[in-house]
Parts: structure tokens; sequence; C-alpha cells
């Protein structure tokens, strides 16, 4: 393995960090450092849609109407191919309901598949796959 592929990693894993991050702070403004504003992507819900605003609305659709979250990814694989890449990480998601619904919890689990390119700016998702295993609790918390 060579010193590249190995740094290529860490920014990756460092990126998938500040994902999670990224959610949980709410900080809308930062999407475009972990993904590409032409990015494509299917939530788990069957539909494909494409670009960095949609990508932060389909976000704010269920964060900003809930309490805290907490979004850890763990049992992370990632292939690198010169400039491209492809990442696997397992997800766990803790919802708590805001205000009146703040005594319910949603948590969810699954996988997000996520092709990377190495761009101007660094590594970006420019493609992500998530799938859901299992949800356990009530939706209205984030809703």
């Amino acid at each position: 393995m060579s010193l590249e592929t190995l740094l290529a990693e860490r920014e990756i894993t460092g990126k998938l960090g500040d994902f999670a991050r990224i959610l949980d702070r709410r900080e809308w403004h930062r999407v475009g450092e972990v993904f590409a504003d032409d990015i494509t992507f299917n939530y788990g819900d069957g539909q494909e849609q494409a670009g960095g605003e949609a990508l932060r609305v389909n976000f704010r659709r269920f964060l900003d109407r809930c309490g805290p979250s907490q979004h850890l990814l763990g049992s992370i694989q990632i292939e690198i191919d010169g400039a491209n890449a492809v990442s696997r990480s397992y997800v766990q998601a803790r919802h708590q309901g805001a205000g009146e619904k703040s005594h319910l919890f949603l948590d969810t689990n699954g996988e997000y598949v996520d092709r990377w390119e190495r761009r101007a700016e660094g590594w970006r998702i420019v493609r992500r796959d998530a799938s859901w295993f299992m949800s356990v609790g009530d939706f209205a918390a984030i809703s």
C-alpha cells in the first residue's frame, strides 16, 4: 500500500467523521466540505435525487424537526483507485424528539455506500446510496 493511498484513506475517513458532526450540529453551510455540489443520491427511499441543495433539503427535512441527534459511523471500508474511491460505512443514528415530543426516540441502522472523487478542493462524495436495515422507536420524533 502506498503512502498516497494511506493519506487518501485518512482524508476520506476524516470527512465521514465531519459529515456526522455536520448533521448533529446542524451546520448546513458545511455540507459542501464533504459532498460535491453535483452529487447524486438515493437516501434509501427509492428516489433518485441530484445536487447539493437537494441533499441539504433532505437532511433538514428530518433533522430540523427533531431535537438532538447522534450519527455514528463505523466498520468503514475504503477502496482507492487513483482519483476515485468507494467507501462503505455502517451508520447508527439516534434521534430525539423536540419540545412536546422530547420523550420520543428513533434509532435507525443502515449502511452508506459512497463514491468519491479527488477534486481540486479535496475528496468529495459524488454519489451516496443509503440502505436502512432496521428502525426502532417512533418516527414522530423526526416529523
